[in-house]
């Protein structure tokens, strides 16, 4: 999809998730939630401000893709998840959540590593296996960060982010399938890019990654 295209399609969605929570937000001033009042505020002002991130090719701050996946996932997590309370009513949305951001983070961590390793700028070589490692740990580590955000809001603010599970009233069991829904996904993340990297030299064809790369050249050349 093309540059401006997926600039479109990204203000689409920050309007539609702005109207969403600003509609939420009247039925919580209603009912004097103000803690959700609170958290909906300042997501919807954090979101609305990354409209002022350069979006033009050649000049992104951050590539659209990734403001897209941030945007989709913070809503997914904080606004359905904690406001909305998806987090009880679907059982599996929890896992749904980390299964995604582990899949989707693995692919993050490889797609940077291997666009240095294919830039004719920087001197670098890395092995597939590797970039698959690299981007397991990757993913992995920013899932284990989560986590660890989760617990310090909870003492901090006395919520319940690190939830009940399976008898255990401690949140840690939730914590733990958390993690092993992370790594699954990471896992399946690196072991494709694994394979997708070593087809990609076998053909010598011009991929998507390279043409991720053509769509933001400040990134990978001089």
């Amino acid at each position: 999809m093309h540059i401006k295209s997926l600039t479109s399609l990204y203000r689409l969605i920050v309007v539609a998730v702005e109207v969403t929570m600003a509609a939420e937000m009247t039925f919580l001033v209603a009912n004097a939630r103000w803690m959700q009042v609170f958290l909906v505020a300042g997501l919807m002002a954090i979101i609305a401000l990354s409209l002022l991130i350069p979006h033009k090719q050649g000049s992104a701050l951050i590539p659209v893709e990734i403001l897209i996946f941030l945007t989709l996932f913070v809503f997914a997590t904080l606004f359905l998840g904690e406001v909305r309370d998806f987090y009880r009513r679907i059982w599996w949305w929890d896992l749904a959540l980390h299964g995604c951001s582990g899949l989707l983070l693995g692919l993050l961590g490889f797609l940077v590593l291997y666009l240095l390793n294919e830039s004719e700028v920087v001197n670098l070589y890395m092995r597939p296996a590797f970039l698959a490692l690299f981007a397991f740990f990757f993913a992995f580590g920013i899932g284990g960060l989560w986590e660890i955000v989760e617990f310090t809001i909870d003492h901090a603010f006395g919520t319940q982010m690190q939830k009940p599970m399976l008898g255990d009233p401690s949140g840690l069991t939730d914590t733990m399938w958390d993690l092993i829904i992370d790594a699954a996904g990471a896992i399946v993340a690196s072991g494709g890019g694994w394979l997708y990297i070593r087809k990609a030299r076998d053909h010598g064809k011009r991929d998507w990654l390279a043409r991720f790369a053509a769509r933001y050249p400040h990134f990978f050349a001089e």
